[in-house]
This record gives C-alpha cells, sequence and structure tokens, in this order.
C-alpha cells in the first residue's frame, strides 16, 4: 500500500503525457482530414500512442536504466522514416513536419512523467500552436523583406547576445558610467523604433504612429521623440508626426503625476495643476495635428503605402547613449560640486536625460529632509529640462519643418504651466 501514492503519481503524470499527445494529434489530425489525400500515419490515435509510449519508455529507464528509453526512442525513430518514405513515395509530398512533430511528442511524454509534466504540457501546447500557426506564419514570411528580416535578427543580437555579457558597474569618473545601463537605453531607442515600424506595417501609418506613441511613452517619451522623430524625412507624415510626438510628451506629465501620487501624494497640491495645464496643452497640439492628418488624408496614404527605408537603426540608438554618458557625467558633476544647494541645478541637469529618477528622488527626499517647495520646484524644472531637450531632439533629428511645428505648442504648454506655478 506504501508505493499506492507514488503508482498514482506515475499515472497521473501518464495521463498528461496522454493529453499532451491527443492535442498535438488533434491539430494534425484535423489538418489532414482537409488534405486531398490525407496521410493514415498522423492522427489523433498515432501522437496519443507516441506520448504515452515516451513516457512509458521514461518509466522503464528509471527502472531499467537509460538503454531502455534509447530502445524505445529509436524504434519510434524507424516507425516515423518509414511512414515518411512511404507517403513521400504515394504522394510525392517531402514535408517533414508531422514526422518532427511526433518525435517530439514522444520526447513530451517522456519529460511529463520524469518529473516535469507542466513544463511537458507547456511545451505541448506551444507546438500545437506553432503546427497550427502554418498558413499565417508562411503569409508573414512572404510579406518580410530582406532588411526586415535582418533587422530583427539585429535586434535580437544587441538585446539577447550583447546586453547580457555587459558589465552591470561603474566606470570612469565618480563610477557613473554603467555600460549595461547606456547599452540598456540603446536597446530602449532600437526596440521602440522597430515596434513602430512593426505598427504602422499592421495598422497602417495613421494608426500606427499613434500607437507607438501611446504605448512607447509608457516606457520613455524621450525615446519615442526620437523614433519618431526619425521619420522627419516624409514631409507627408508631418503632421501625423507632430500629432504623435506632442501625444507622447503630454503623456510625460501624467506618468510624472502617478509617480509623485504613489510615493508622495501631498506633493501633488503644488503640481497637479502645472502638469495638468502642461498637458492640456499638449494633447490639444496632437488633436490639432491629429486633424490636420485627417485633411491630407490622400497624401498620407499614399506614403503609407511605402515601405519605410529601414527597420532597424543603430546610429541614432548609438549617438543618444552617447549623449547619455555625457549628461550622466554632468548630473554627477553637479551634486559633487554644488551639494544640497544645488538641487535646481542637479534637477534641471538629471531631466536632460530621465524625468523619472529625478522625480522619485525629490518625491522620496521630501518625506525626510528636502522642503516639499523645493521638491516640487524641482520636479518642475526637471519636466521643463525634458521637454526642451525633448524639442531639440526633434530639430537636430527630425528636422526644422518638424521643429517649426511643434515647438509653438512644446513652449506655450510649458509656459502656461510655468505660469501657473509661479501664481500658485
Amino acid at each position: 500500500m506504501a508505493d499506492l501514492p507514488m503508482a498514482l503519481d506515475e499515472l497521473l503524470r501518464l495521463a498528461i503525457a496522454l493529453g499532451i499527445g491527443l492535442l498535438v494529434g488533434a491539430e494534425r489530425g484535423w489538418r489532414e482530414r482537409e488534405a486531398e489525400d490525407p496521410r493514415q500515419s498522423g492522427g489523433i490515435r498515432t501522437f496519443g500512442i507516441a506520448a504515452l509510449l515516451g513516457g512509458l519508455a521514461m518509466l522503464m529507464g528509471q527502472h531499467l536504466g537509460a538503454l531502455a528509453w534509447a530502445v524505445l526512442l529509436l524504434v519510434v525513430g524507424l516507425f516515423t522514416v518509414v511512414a515518411y518514405v512511404v507517403h513521400w513515395r504515394h504522394t510525392g509530398d517531402a514535408g517533414t513536419t508531422t514526422e518532427l512533430a511526433l518525435l517530439v511528442t514522444f520526447v513530451l511524454g517522456s519529460l511529463s512523467v520524469a518529473g516535469m509534466p507542466l513544463l511537458a504540457a507547456a511545451c505541448g501546447v506551444v507546438l500545437a500552436l506553432v503546427l497550427s500557426l502554418k498558413e499565417r506564419l508562411h503569409r508573414a514570411l512572404q510579406r518580410m523583406s530582406r532588411d526586415e528580416l535582418s533587422g530583427t535578427f539585429k535586434l535580437l543580437f544587441i538585446s539577447l547576445v550583447v546586453l547580457p555579457v555587459l558589465p552591470n558597474q561603474g566606470y570612469g569618473p565618480w563610477q557613473v558610467l554603467n555600460p549595461y545601463s547606456i547599452w540598456w537605453m540603446v536597446v530602449l531607442i532600437a526596440a521602440l523604433g522597430f515596434a513602430a515600424y512593426v505598427a504602422i506595417r499592421l495598422t497602417g501609418t495613421r494608426y500606427g504612429l499613434l500607437l507607438t506613441a501611446v504605448l512607447g511613452s509608457v516606457v520613455s517619451s524621450t525615446a519615442v521623440t526620437l523614433t519618431l522623430a526619425k521619420l522627419g524625412k516624409e514631409r507627408a507624415l508631418h503632421p501625423l508626426l507632430a500629432s504623435g510626438l506632442l501625444l507622447a510628451s503630454g503623456l510625460m506629465f501624467v506618468r510624472v503625476l502617478l509617480e509623485v501620487g504613489v510615493l508622495n501624494p501631498t506633493l501633488l497640491t503644488t503640481l497637479l495643476g502645472p502638469l495638468l495645464v502642461c498637458m492640456g496643452v499638449y494633447l490639444g497640439g496632437a488633436l490639432y495635428f491629429w486633424w490636420r492628418a485627417q485633411q491630407q488624408a490622400e497624401a498620407t496614404t499614399a506614403t503609407a503605402a511605402t515601405p519605410l527605408s529601414n527597420p532597424f537603426e543603430l546610429g541614432p540608438a548609438l549617438r543618444f547613449a552617447g549623449l547619455l554618458a555625457l549628461i550622466l557625467l554632468l548630473v554627477q558633476a553637479g551634486r559633487v560640486y554644488l551639494g544640497d544647494a544645488g538641487v535646481y541645478v542637479v534637477a534641471v541637469l538629471a531631466g536632460l536625460t530621465d524625468v523619472d529618477a529625478i522625480t522619485l528622488s525629490l518625491s522620496r527626499s521630501a518625506l525626510h529632509e528636502l522642503d516639499a517647495r523645493v521638491a516640487t520646484h524641482g520636479i518642475f524644472l526637471a519636466v521643463v529640462s525634458n521637454s526642451l531637450v525633448k524639442l531639440a531632439l526633434i530639430g537636430i533629428v527630425g528636422g526644422r519643418q518638424l521643429l517649426l511645428a511643434t515647438l509653438p505648442v512644446g513652449l506655450a504648454g510649458l509656459g502656461a504651466g510655468l505660469l501657473w506655478m509661479l501664481l500658485g
């Protein structure tokens, strides 16, 4: 009786293995039923038996040694090869997807009994999903250009290969140059640019740009500004770009208010009015340029039909990373040489690269030794500084015409917020 719980556990794992096989087999069987000459070797029963056999092979391997499992795997492999050869001679179809799926199903059945049933079940679901997406995957690959495929690989390389091996520690003066943090910004900007490209391809220029602005501003409105400004060479897109740029910057004010509200809600009594005024002007400008874009629908549609030149551009991201490293040095120098009396200067310098860090820092400091009035003024100065940097980036990257479109709205919003702050 002592072995009963163990036997029940093994039966449960075998049942999971069988379920995995039936799931994958259901997908294969459903697909084969629509074929002109359905193959008889890859249905729901075959896959169910293969998964169950994989589980039993693992049980035998645990009691008789790994050789028993290897022998059964070899038997299943030989059966699969014979079935493939027979089908190929009969139909001329050289595809191997079903045969490979059968072998994977056998392994997943073994994995379930080996003590990893959740992993095996998850892999089984993924396998069935990938098999069911055949047509969509093929269509996506046919629509993808060489530059798009190359851009995908480059983005994966800098994010999954380069980033993890960089040291996550400070170097240089005051140890402020962290290669990992700086390269992370490169990855962020490159990924946002690629996401903007994908959004435009999927939803069209008109909605893709705004979707990029809204989603990207949650992460970094500065990075979104750089991403959208790079499209400034497309003159017909200027109204849409101006709308997206102002929308991303306007949503930054909301993000700052949320951060302050979470850490130090008492500061909202001073910051809420000025930042809401800034946001209102920015969003009003975004709506205006959206309306302008609607009026130029014919030109915008014509441009939207033209693929963008490159889905992945590392150069602008690297230049921005260099600027970030320079500003980090300036911020630390201000802190070292000016001390507590230089809170405003530090806020302005910090806002040049990132408004979130200084917002969180001042909000937390105001809970202890820092005067609330100094904290709120410092946060507002950081917001103004960051907004001016984004306007400068629009001019540098996007060109003079795009800057002339967004500059009046930006200055009006910041001026209105500053006036509210002074009068309040």
